[in-house]
């Protein structure tokens, strides 16, 4: 069985622990990453944007990528999301739309592939503090990874798991959205921070480091002392795997 980590841009280039916690949890069950070097982005923001002749381009190099791959595992939801688009990209193109359902039927978020997949839901790991999470939109909307989540939550021993109020409503991230209704943005940012502020938790954790890395930066921004972790990564920790 070959498994692939497909690694996404943030976590390659801004929070290359997560990637690491994913490899090591994984390695723990037996499962050896491959890691096909030509990946690139998924394409989401350009093909989001409306350009979707470049996004083709970024979504063939990943089909070439992940041609020979059993199964493909992402820590971001988003991006994994991004794959089920491919068909429509390429639905005139019979050989590449042949490629992109078979890849999109064989990539999985970390956590569905974890649990689902694996049947894994207790990974062993003890973290004593008290914890909130945050469901971001694609994750949880487009590939309804819901249930996983909390059931390795639930298994962590120690962890003080405090219900976010209004978790569902979206952090204001959504890529190029943020840049493009900057103001918007903002204020759903900052709404969601009060929400984190409210469950008075030290750590705030879920699936997607875009979400994060856009709630983390409001609360930095604020001093508040809120540590913002990818799940895999608290998992690793708690593991002593980190």
């Amino acid at each position: 069985m070959k498994v692939s980590l497909f690694i996404t841009c943030l976590s390659d280039a801004i929070y290359p622990r997560v990637g690491e916690a994913m490899v090591r949890l994984l390695a723990r069950h037996g499962i050896r990453l491959e890691f096909p070097e030509i990946q690139t982005c998924c394409g989401q923001p350009a093909f989001n944007s409306g350009y979707w002749d470049a996004a083709r381009e970024s979504a063939a190099t990943i089909l070439r990528a992940f041609d020979d791959s059993d199964f493909v595992i992402s820590p971001s939801g988003s991006c994994t999301g991004m794959i089920h688009h491919y068909p429509k990209l390429f639905e005139h193109d019979s050989v590449l739309l042949e490629k992109a359902r078979k890849l999109q039927a064989k990539s999985y978020e970390f956590t569905q592939f974890l649990v689902n997949v694996l049947g894994v839901a207790d990974i062993g790991a003890t973290f004593p503090h008290k914890v909130t999470y945050h469901p971001s939109c694609h994750g949880s909307r487009l590939l309804g990874v819901k249930d996983e989540p909390m059931t390795l939550l639930d298994n962590v021993k120690e962890l003080e798991l405090v219900p976010l109020p209004f978790a569902e409503d979206c952090c204001g991230f959504g890529g190029t959205f943020a840049v493009k209704m900057a103001d918007i943005s903002a204020a759903m940012v900052s709404e969601k921070a009060d929400h984190v502020k409210e469950t008075e938790a030290e750590v705030l954790v879920g699936l997607d480091m875009a979400c994060l890395m856009n709630i983390g930066g409001n609360l930095r921004y604020r001093n508040e002392p809120v540590r913002v972790m990818h799940l895999a990564e608290l998992l690793a920790e708690g593991a002593g795997l980190l």
